[in-house]
């Protein structure tokens, strides 16, 4: 008996590590976690349009306030690439069982050094998951923005909005949502005027400019 329970008790403390160890090693776990219990803590309805995505969606501190009319969940977490929501899908987007959902993935991606081609696989997924889950969802591909940062990879970031254009094109229930050209100066390089210090994040100037490039898909 006494061997029974020695048994049972190793393969409960087996179990419980290899648990803990799983959500340790889970990228942004405990940063999907956290911002989930804020979303709960101040309350949200099924059907919401849900934005997610990295960290340009996740400080657009305002969005709620400049689209007073519509119920809106943020549930962006910094930092993440396309791979990294598609782990959490679930805790982001499925649960809220959104009528629509804008994802901004592919920045960082393309940072990182990821083809085109992964990212869209990605992509794909991600709208496949939502679609097949929720028919009726429609979700809109945030395209990736241009940045005084990520200059010099300009031809990546082109190449993949032109992907994403294409595929929006082909897939009923997904749109593009195209940030790039009305962040561009007259010389077509970034706005100097609409980024924070850090040359990549946008300040108010910037997110207003997003308000307008938003606002049509949000009616």
């Amino acid at each position: 008996m006494k061997n029974y329970i020695s048994a049972t008790l190793l393969f409960l403390l087996v179990f419980t590590l290899q648990f803990t160890y799983a959500q340790e090693d889970t990228p942004f776990q405990e940063e999907v976690d956290r911002r989930a219990k804020e979303i709960d803590d101040s309350g949200w309805q099924k059907g919401s349009t849900v934005f997610t995505g990295s960290s340009s969606v996740r400080m657009w501190d305002n969005l709620e306030d400049q689209f007073p009319d519509v119920a809106l969940i943020n549930s962006a977490f910094g930092g993440s690439q396309a791979e990294h929501l598609l782990m959490h899908l679930d805790k982001t987007v499925l649960r809220y069982s959104p009528s629509k959902v804008f994802v901004y993935e592919g920045d960082n991606d393309i940072n990182d050094g990821k083809e085109v081609t992964e990212i869209m696989e990605n992509l794909d997924k991600i709208v496949s998951e939502i679609q097949a889950k929720f028919p009726d969802t429609i979700v809109n591909l945030i395209a990736a923005k241009p940045s005084p940062s990520r200059w010099d990879k300009k031809n990546s970031y082109l190449a993949l909005n032109d992907l994403i254009r294409q595929y929006a094109t082909s897939h009923e229930g997904v749109h593009i949502v195209n940030v790039w050209d009305i962040m561009l100066d007259d010389t077509g390089k970034p706005r100097a005027d609409i980024f924070l210090e850090d040359d990549l994040h946008m300040n108010e100037t910037g997110y207003e400019l997003w308000k307008e490039i938003f606002t049509p898909f949000l009616k």
